[in-house]
């Protein structure tokens, strides 16, 4: 049974979100925003109207989700007073609280996404490590970690790109996760996941270690100005391997783009790839293609002001993006963050994309520090 200090408490953090959240404030930006969306001949920029809605649906979903939490902090004072008059059991005050706790939660930890980008949809690349079949297969185990992450969360998972391993696995794979805040919640699965176990192929049944690479990027849309020189662009065409029928054979419809980078603010050159076999037209391919390069150039952007303001806040604990972050050791049935120190040692829930203790502990830890 809950404590009256504990209904205090969730009343004080629902009381703090509603200031945090400047709702009242929402409400009449609200009402101000659903008046330019009435004007005559609004939707005649069509760019400008769906950014336009865009922006009354972000507003209306704080607003909604606040008082969703409202709502469920009201039953638990509730719940506990008919307590008092023997209305409800211990066990239904314990419940409407749990309920409770976990939307003030949820809101707590969305309103420390307040970045530009955090909002948008994201593209997550995985690449293998050194070490041939283990390895890809570890990549292919996170693939299906973040696939079953989005269908869980309600997301939406395209895979843009996939090269299966040589004997098992993957070699490379890029996920587009289309949901409010993916790019928010996900940026924190940036860098170097290590695997260790016992491999299933090795013979001697020895103890190995594996990496992979996961880099993530907010996946830009049109209202977004990325400079692309198309003067640096460069395609090629091959034919997409995998299932498909003979079609897959006889079309060249995967896209390979090559854009020659030069960083704006310090002079070095890069070459950027992306290929993409997500559909078999062709067109369609180069158009998402080079969605993912704006969305590549916005990141190289954003990544330059977080450095910028990495410089001015040096006091502040430093996120080191391409370092090792987590460990996940089966046989010792831990998972670790090394950044946060959060670890679980529901090892068969985390590989079943139940990521979430991370995420938090890492948004509790770095994205209030950017305010």
């Amino acid at each position: 049974m809950i404590t009256a200090e504990q209904l205090k408490d969730i009343k004080e953090r629902t009381e703090a979100l509603n200031r945090y959240l400047d709702i009242e404030g929402k409400k009449i930006q609200v009402e101000e925003e659903q008046l330019r969306t009435q004007a005559p001949g609004f939707w005649e920029d069509q760019k400008a109207a769906e950014a336009q809605m865009k922006k009354v649906k972000g507003l209306q979903q704080w607003i909604s989700g606040y008082n969703g939490v409202k709502t469920l902090t009201d039953e638990v004072q509730l719940a506990f007073d008919f307590y008092k008059d023997e209305l409800v059991s211990e066990e239904e005050v314990d419940e409407a609280f749990a309920k409770a706790s976990a939307a003030v939660e949820a809101l707590e930890l969305k309103n420390m996404l307040r970045e530009e980008a955090d909002q948008m949809d994201c593209v997550l690349k995985i690449n293998s490590g050194a070490g041939g079949t283990e390895s890809q297969d570890w990549a292919n185990m996170l693939m299906r970690m973040y696939l079953r992450y989005a269908e869980t969360h309600g997301y939406k998972a395209a895979i843009a790109n996939l090269q299966e391993g040589d004997e098992a696995g993957i070699k490379t794979c890029t996920i587009e996760i289309s949901g409010d805040y993916a790019y928010g919640y996900l940026k924190g699965e940036n860098g170097v996941h290590r695997l260790v176990r016992v491999s299933p192929y090795n013979a001697q049944g020895k103890r190995m270690t594996s990496f992979a690479s996961v880099f993530v990027t907010p996946l830009v849309d049109d209202t977004i100005e990325v400079d692309i020189k198309v003067a640096n662009i460069s395609w090629d065409t091959f034919r997409s391997s995998g299932a498909g029928g003979q079609n897959v054979n006889k079309v060249e419809s995967g896209v390979r783009l090559r854009y020659q980078f030069k960083d704006p603010y310090t002079g070095e050159e890069e070459e950027i790839l992306i290929e993409n076999t997500e559909t078999r037209d062709q067109p369609k391919n180069r158009e998402n293609a080079m969605r993912q390069l704006r969305s590549i150039l916005y990141d190289k952007e954003l990544q330059h002001r977080m450095a910028e303001q990495a410089k001015v806040e040096a006091g502040k604990k430093k996120i080191e993006w391409g370092s090792q972050i987590r460990s996940y050791v089966f046989d010792d049935r831990r998972v670790k963050d090394h950044r946060t120190n959060f670890q679980t040692s529901d090892v068969n829930g985390v590989m079943d994309g139940k990521i979430d203790g991370f995420i938090k502990a890492y948004l509790m830890e770095f994205a209030g520090s950017a305010e």
